[in-house]
């Protein structure tokens, strides 16, 4: 496994190690031995989720206030641009973000700490997006920051509008939202 920092502290890039010959493929996609050898982490994974989702469609930026989420995020079919927002008041990396390709093609992993906001856009015909997260779906805790929040200026490499739900639709500022300390 390759692990690389991105530009924002805490947030990294996992690239497991890939089997391939002419029958296709095989790699470990989550390994918590080799996980905490490479990153120093120990974390406990509790839920998986896995959504499908058209070109354009974006989600997020998500988070919860409380029991918040680290997420070991990955894509198996398609490619999308994976976003992480740094929300906690405190540090001072506050409101910068980093964003990285992820695709079935470059088996790309992508770790997001508790305290950031993370969203994602499907550049392919469509994705499919899976992820471990270290506390489980509290909906009463979740929250969401707007995608094209003006202060943040987030580069979704988008080519036109992008498909959103009611609730991204209804995203608060950073200014307004509720963060982390």
């Amino acid at each position: 496994m390759k692990v690389t920092a991105t530009d924002l502290p805490g947030v990294l890039i996992i690239e497991p190690k890939l089997f391939g010959d002419d029958r296709g493929f095989f790699y470990e996609s989550f390994n918590a031995r080799a996980f905490a050898q490479a990153t120093g982490m120990q974390l406990e994974f509790v839920q998986d989720n896995h959504s499908r989702s058209q070109k354009g469609v974006l989600r997020g930026l998500h988070y919860q206030i409380e029991h918040a989420q680290g997420k070991l995020v990955r894509v198996t079919a398609g490619e999308v641009v994976d976003v992480a927002v740094d929300i906690r008041r405190s540090s001072p990396n506050f409101g910068k973000w980093a964003s990285v390709r992820l695709s079935a093609e470059n088996n790309r992993q992508l770790w997001i700490p508790p305290g950031f906001a993370h969203g994602f856009v499907v550049l392919s015909d469509s994705a499919e997006f899976l992820y471990k997260t270290t506390d489980y779906y509290t909906p009463t805790a979740e929250r969401c920051i707007r995608w094209d929040d003006p202060e943040l200026k987030i580069d979704w490499q988008l080519d036109s509008t992008p498909t959103l739900s009611a609730k991204d639709q209804s995203g608060k500022s950073l200014k307004e939202a509720d963060l982390f300390p």
